[in-house]
C-alpha cells in the first residue's frame, strides 16, 4: 500500500467496500453518483487517498486549476478517496470514489486490495452502469453478477461468463478473486438514446439496490426528485422527434408490464457484455 496516504485509520467491523469509477463503466455518471450520493447520505468520513502520480496519463486525464478562497491557485488532480461511515442499524462501509487510471491497474487494485485487506472487509462491491436499449419510462433494470457460489447463492446473482475487453472494475473483480477476497458487482441499464445526460434514474436503482444488499435504509428523496425530473426532460425531448417517438414507444412495447425480457436478468447480461465489448479502444 505504498501509494494509500492515509489521514486516519478508522477501526470497522466487517464492512463492505463499495467502489465506482469515472470512465467507460460509468454511463450517464450513475454508478459515480450512487457512490458520490451513499457517501454522502451515511456521512462516510474521508480516511484516505491513492496518490494519482504512478497511475495517470496527465495528457489524457488532465488535473484542473480552481481559484481558492484568497484568490490562490490551486490544482486539483484525479482523486481517489477513500471514506468510512457506520450503517443505520450497525454495520460499517467504506466507500471509494476515483477515475479509472490508464496506467499500472494491477499495482493500483493490489493498493485497493490493502486497504480492503487492512481494515478486515468481507466484500468489494463495485457499482457501473452500461447503455442499453431500455425505455426511459420503465423502472431501471440492475443486475448483479459475481463469480463466488456462496455468494451467488446467497444474493440470488448471476456468474458472469463475460469475455471480451475490461476496465479497471474487471481487474480488480480477478485481483480480489486470486487474493481470496469476496467481491460482486452491481450494473445498472441507461438508455442507449440518451448516452451523454447524466442519469440520476439509474444512480436511483443502483443506491436502492446497495441498501437492499446491506439490509439498511438510505433516504433517497433528493435522487427520486431528480429522477422524476430526468424522466420528464427525456419525455419532452423524444415527443419532440417523431422518429425516437416511434423508437422508444416500440422500446416500451418490448418491456410492458408482464414482459420478462429482463426478469431472469439474462438479456441484461447480454446488454453488459455487448456494451463492454462494443467499446472504442480509446474508452477502455
Amino acid at each position: 500500500m505504498e501509494h494509500v496516504q492515509w489521514s486516519a485509520r478508522p477501526r470497522l467491523h466487517d464492512p463492505v467496500l463499495i467502489a465506482a469509477f469515472e470512465g467507460w463503466n460509468d454511463a450517464g455518471d450513475a454508478a459515480t453518483t450512487a457512490a458520490g450520493y451513499l457517501r454522502d447520505q451515511l456521512d462516510a468520513r474521508p480516511f484516505a487517498t491513492i496518490d494519482p502520480e504512478d497511475y495517470y496519463d496527465f495528457t489524457v486525464t488532465r488535473p484542473h486549476v480552481r481559484l481558492g478562497d484568497g484568490g490562490e491557485r490551486v490544482i486539483e488532480w484525479p482523486h481517489n478517496e477513500l471514506s468510512a461511515a457506520t450503517l443505520p442499524g450497525g454495520g460499517d462501509v467504506i466507500v471509494l470514489l476515483g477515475v479509472e487510471p490508464q496506467l499500472r491497474w494491477r499495482t493500483y487494485c493490489e493498493q485497493v486490495i490493502g486497504v480492503a485487506s487492512a481494515l478486515d472487509a468481507r466484500m468489494v462491491l463495485t457499482l457501473g452502469a452500461l447503455l442499453a436499449e431500455v425505455p426511459h419510462t420503465q423502472p431501471t433494470q440492475v443486475i448483479g453478477t459475481a463469480v463466488d457460489t456462496a455468494l451467488l447463492n446467497q444474493l440470488g446473482f448471476r456468474r458472469s461468463t463475460y469475455e471480451g475487453p475490461t476496465g479497471i472494475v474487471g481487474v480488480l473483480h480477478d485481483l480480489c478473486a486470486k487474493a481470496g477476497l469476496t467481491s460482486a458487482s452491481l450494473w445498472a441499464a441507461v438508455p442507449a438514446y440518451v448516452p451523454g445526460a447524466p442519469s440520476p434514474k439509474a444512480a436511483l436503482a443502483l443506491v436502492e439496490r446497495v441498501g437492499a444488499l446491506l439490509e439498511t435504509s438510505v433516504p433517497t428523496t433528493e435522487l427520486e426528485i431528480a429522477a422524476a425530473a430526468y424522466e420528464r426532460q427525456v419525455s419532452e425531448v423524444v415527443e419532440a422527434d417523431e422518429e425516437m417517438r416511434e423508437y422508444v414507444t416500440g422500446l416500451e412495447s418490448r418491456t410492458e408490464p408482464g414482459d420478462d425480457r429482463f426478469a431472469s436478468g439474462a438479456a441484461l447480461v447480454e446488454e453488459v457484455e455487448r456494451f463492454l465489448r462494443d467499446q472504442e479502444p480509446g474508452e477502455r
